[in-house]
């Protein structure tokens, strides 16, 4: 909920809204107050009451340079009178939010809550509105409906307390009880850490596997060495240098055996190994091309940039591989190449698929009906810790299936599906509603963002990122714009606009960046919002999107007449467009979708 939301159906009979928020972060750009409302700053020290007419617009949060001090609110709390109203925002999160604190003070100042609700800000999570009043007032529903008033609000308030309690009651006994598991959990902890136990012994496996690996590569670079050295030691240059060396340094010997040599050095070119002086008078043999002794080291000239995608490698099943390669670089380990694959294509993550243990070249691994392939995937959990990546073992099937899996360690577990590939799905069955579920929370891609969390590695969401472009004229295209943009359940990364300012405070509050078209954007997508007239509702991007990862398109747009990919790109205006395609989306396939279905 934006805060707007919250506050504007309180503002009937308010004329003049009073900022005592005292913190770092000003809240006027988030208000959007109608005509005849008037945002007054409060300043230090300011003591004149807050009575009908006025609205006290409070701050109470965790860090005081943002949110104000908790002295100052509740100062300000002391100055409210009958008539008039109060909006306090919270920076904390709710189920951490101390209302225990601010509680004793509304009821002295006799205010009553009338609402509370979520904000979807990142440094505001929270709001309630209050009034003081010499009567208590109906209550209202979560719809924002009064409830009948008299005896069923009492009853109502009464049930509320008690119940709240009992609940908060047994909260506070489970954490308690977290806590106290907590406190013993790391007592053990420490403990197996200092005596000689299984984790220890772990950690002394890991490390060792680690040092075998540095040992092995160390063998590796070595032999490479010896290999350079010896082609260098066989190189006609490095012999023709040598004797032209020995024979400056004997001028009257070495200048009569140099001539000797240096033929013999000709002659002697297409064998193997140093070749001699041929004696005088005999023939020198034929040069053998096949005979070749020189050692050839095989290179190529590449360029090392920063790694912008998810690597990993692991136990995979054929489709599961295929599914993932769409976001990812996926390197499948077989039971003969398994320890070569994790330290030559250094993942960023070793994923052993259940149900691949189950069936193909990994059939029966944890079982223990195939010790040879668990001894194996052991050394490729070595060969990952000792590369210092993560090792997760991902259960998309039971595990009593592969029992013999969980004593192996794991750096993680993740339960559930590899998810849904949106590109196998075809749009024109599947509804929409259907896509928007599997794009937010079933796709392969937000399965593999978790994985990539887990291993600190880029994240394929990131592929989803847009931005929005659109040039607003006054304020109240700039409130349109902010408002379309807040309520979208696929929110942009950033908005483009001409002159970024203050107007924009609310959209840098709910995490998107606000640049300068100049600057051009940063994010892979483009939406067009150069029309603020139109209408789009909160799921305007969240199709545009669904579509291009069903379809693979390069740009979609709207079509009352047609749906699918489209021959000639020439007479539509494309809604969502690849950014190295603006602002010229001609050369890319273009995919339609009808408006009906997202209105």
């Amino acid at each position: 909920m934006r805060l707007l939301d919250l506050l504007h159906p309180h503002l009937d009979g308010v004329t003049e809204v009073v900022d005592a928020t005292g913190g770092g972060l000003p809240l006027g750009p988030y208000l959007h107050l109608p005509e005849g409302v008037r945002l007054r700053p409060s300043p230090p020290g300011y003591g004149e009451p807050v009575g009908g007419g006025r609205l006290a617009l409070l701050s109470y949060g965790p860090d005081p340079a943002r949110h104000g001090d908790e002295a100052a609110c509740l100062a300000a709390l002391r100055r409210m009178r009958p008539g008039g109203k109060g909006l306090i925002v919270f920076g904390h999160p709710g189920a951490e939010l101390p209302y225990h604190r601010l509680l004793d003070s509304l009821v002295a100042q006799r205010c009553q809550v009338l609402r509370a609700a979520a904000l979807d800000y990142l440094h505001l999570h929270g709001g309630a509105v209050f009034t003081c009043t010499e009567a208590l007032l109906p209550l209202l529903d979560p719809a924002g409906r009064p409830v009948p008033d008299g005896d069923a609000t009492a009853l109502r308030l009464a049930g509320e307390y008690v119940l709240a309690e009992f609940v908060s009651r047994a909260e506070r006994a489970r954490l308690l009880e977290l806590e106290r598991r907590h406190e013993e959990d790391g007592r053990a902890l420490e403990a197996l850490r200092d005596g000689t136990d299984g984790e220890r012994t772990g950690a002394v496996t890991r490390e060792r596997d680690r040092l075998a690996a540095e040992l092995r590569r160390a063998r590796e670079r070595i032999g490479v060495l010896e290999a350079r050295i010896a082609m260098l030691q066989g190189s006609t240059s490095l012999r023709v240098g040598q004797a032209l060396v020995s024979a400056a340094r004997s001028p009257v010997r070495g200048s009569k055996r140099l001539p000797g040599e240096l033929y013999g050095m000709w002659r002697g070119r297409g064998k193997g190994g140093r070749p001699s002086a041929p004696p005088a008078g005999a023939a020198a043999p034929a040069a053998d091309p096949a005979a070749d002794g020189h050692l050839h080291l095989a290179h190529r000239a590449f360029t090392a940039g920063p790694r912008d995608r998810l690597v990993v490698a692991g136990v995979l099943d054929a489709a599961t591989a295929a599914d993932f390669g769409h976001d990812a670089v996926v390197n499948r380990a077989l039971p003969h190449d398994a320890r070569q694959v994790a330290e030559r294509t250094d993942p960023d993550v070793l994923v052993v698929q259940l149900s691949a243990c189950l069936s193909g070249p990994w059939a029966h691994t944890g079982t223990g009906a195939a010790p040879d392939l668990d001894r194996r995937l052991a050394e490729l959990l070595a060969a990952a810790h000792a590369l210092g990546r993560t090792a997760v073992l991902w259960r998309d099937a039971p595990a009593s299936a592969a029992p013999g899996l969980a004593p192996f360690p794991w750096d993680a577990v993740l339960d559930g599906d590899t998810g849904v590939q949106p590109a196998r799905l075809d749009p024109a069955t599947v509804d929409r509603a259907g896509l928007r579920e599997i794009f937010v929370s079933r796709a392969t891609r937000v399965r593999l963002s978790e994985l990539a969390r887990i291993a600190g590695a880029p994240d394929p969401l990131d592929a989803r990122r847009v931005a929005v472009l659109s040039a607003p004229r006054d304020d109240a295209e700039i409130s349109r714009l902010v408002a379309q943009v807040m309520a979208q359940r696929h929110r942009p990364a950033e908005v483009l606009v001409p002159a970024p300012g203050p107007a924009y405070a609310e959209l840098t509050a709910g995490g998107v960046t606000v640049r300068a078209a100049a600057d051009g954007p940063g994010a892979p997508w483009i939406a067009d919002w150069s029309d603020l007239a139109e209408e789009r509702s909160a799921v305007h991007l969240l199709d545009l999107m669904c579509a291009q990862e069903c379809s693979g398109a390069d740009a979609v747009a709207f079509s009352a007449h047609t749906a699918g990919f489209v021959p000639h790109v020439n007479g539509f205006r494309p809604a969502l467009v690849r950014r190295t395609l603006w602002p010229s989306p001609g050369a890319g396939r273009l995919f339609t979708i009808r408006p009906e279905e997202v209105r």
